[in-house]
């Protein structure tokens, strides 16, 4: 499709918004309150610029949320247009107007009219962390003239988007787009730096206040027999770091039904395995969104519905696993149906790797940084997404908000207006 085929499909689906009063996709749906009537009215009338401008008052991720959001899920799934039929097109047209809008050359620094070099930089603050809480936090202090640094664990900034989200779902280009157009306000980075509670002391005599996203990205356990055996894997940590062992001809297991469990699956399916999804609930209640599974699906990847792991079974390593179906009862007091174990019903399938996509915990050194953290693990903070520490704020996975990106870029924004708060005080 060129580009003014696009455009006019674009231009199609705008024209399918009611443009709401009540803006139920913006006030309910979308994590961060994107004003999506407004933007989309501006589309309408091909006013790129000025849609990007609406989207930038409370998004800098525009490009990657309009693509891997679960849409259906938030903005999509509380549009008026899909009570009678389907939603408008939210996603699509978020991800068109900051594709359009760089290809016209247009950027946050044009949105937010700022002239870094006027801007007399008084206070710092340290953003420890390049994902997206840390990179939206970074440029919502930055724009307001503050002297922003990231200090980033990897050598590439984007975290989850870089290191856990798979290409074939965010290109590249656009996550670069997007962190490029971050920097270029300014903002400063450190790379390769692993924070200790030494370091996170250090800073906070550096700077003004701290800032810490560094997710919560190792991989929950089961608890059940063979989990320790060669061959099982953490979907959190294969996806991040990338070391994949030879899958042509082997058979994998992935273990869960959220995204995660869909990007390994997606991912190792690409690399030559026989890939199997086992979910312990029906196909309905898997939090993962339903695009990403039925792509899956048309991938050639198998699904193993109401089946939960008894044990994992080998040797030295993988060579089975024993299962057992489950059914679905609706317990007192409870609003989801939970699964039961159907005793009698265990059964056994070969599999080579086992890889555990049942949700993440925060890293054993957070517990160490001398922080109040709950019985998760993860950093307590109060209502201005404050911690224990004066002047040391935190949110994202980390902090125990939930765990999409939008919600993450939300907490880094709000986090962001709570910092300048704090130092008018």
């Amino acid at each position: 499709m060129n580009l003014l085929e696009k455009s006019k499909e674009i231009e199609e689906k705008a024209n399918y918004c009611l443009n709401c009063k009540v803006k139920p996709c913006s006030n309910k749906g979308c994590p961060l309150g994107n004003n999506i009537p407004e933007f989309i009215k501006l589309v309408k009338t091909n006013q790129i610029f000025e849609a990007y401008k609406v989207l930038s008052q409370t998004t800098v991720l525009s490009g990657i949320c309009g693509r891997i959001c679960p849409h259906q899920r938030q903005c999509q799934g509380s549009c008026v247009r899909g009570i009678k039929g389907d939603p408008v097109s939210i996603g699509e047209i978020e991800s068109y107007i900051f594709d359009k809008a760089h290809e016209l050359g247009y950027s946050l620094k044009n949105c937010y009219n700022l002239q870094q070099s006027e801007k007399a930089l008084k206070n710092r603050v340290a953003v420890i962390g390049g994902g997206p809480a840390g990179l939206t936090c970074a440029a919502f202090l930055a724009k307001e003239g503050i002297d922003v640094t990231i200090y980033e664990k990897h050598d590439k900034l984007g975290g989850i988007l870089s290191h856990g989200i798979p290409e074939f779902r965010l290109p590249r280009d656009i996550l670069e787009k997007t962190i490029k157009d971050i920097l270029d306000l300014g903002i400063k980075v450190k790379y390769n730096y692993k924070l200790d509670k030494q370091k996170l002391n250090d800073l906070k005599n550096e700077y003004d206040a701290i800032f810490l996203s560094v997710g919560a990205n190792k991989s929950s356990k089961m608890g059940v027999e063979g989990e320790d055996l060669e061959g099982v894997y953490g979907g959190n940590e294969l996806l991040e770091n990338g070391n994949h062992p030879n899958y042509n001809r082997k058979t994998v297991a992935v273990i869960g039904g959220g995204n995660v469990a869909m990007d390994c699956a997606r991912t190792v399916n690409r690399l030559g395995a026989k890939t199997m999804v086992i979910y312990r609930r029906a196909e309905k209640q898997m939090p993962a969104e339903k695009k990403e599974i039925e792509d899956a699906k048309k991938e050639g990847v198998e699904f193993l519905f109401q089946n939960n792991i008894a044990k994992i079974l080998g040797k030295d390593k993988v060579e089975k696993l024993e299962l057992i179906k489950t059914d679905l009862v609706k317990k007192e007091g409870e609003s989801r149906e939970v699964p039961v174990n159907i005793e009698g019903s265990n059964y056994f399938v070969n599999a080579d790797y086992v890889i555990m996509a049942l949700g993440s915990i925060v890293s054993d050194e957070v517990l160490d940084l001398g922080l109040v953290v709950n019985k998760w693990g993860n950093i307590m903070v109060d209502e201005n997404y404050q911690t224990s520490s004066k002047n040391i704020f935190a949110g994202g996975d980390l902090a125990g908000f939930k765990g999409t990106v939008a919600w993450a870029a939300k907490t880094g924004r709000d986090a962001a207006m709570n910092i300048l708060n704090s130092m008018k005080k």
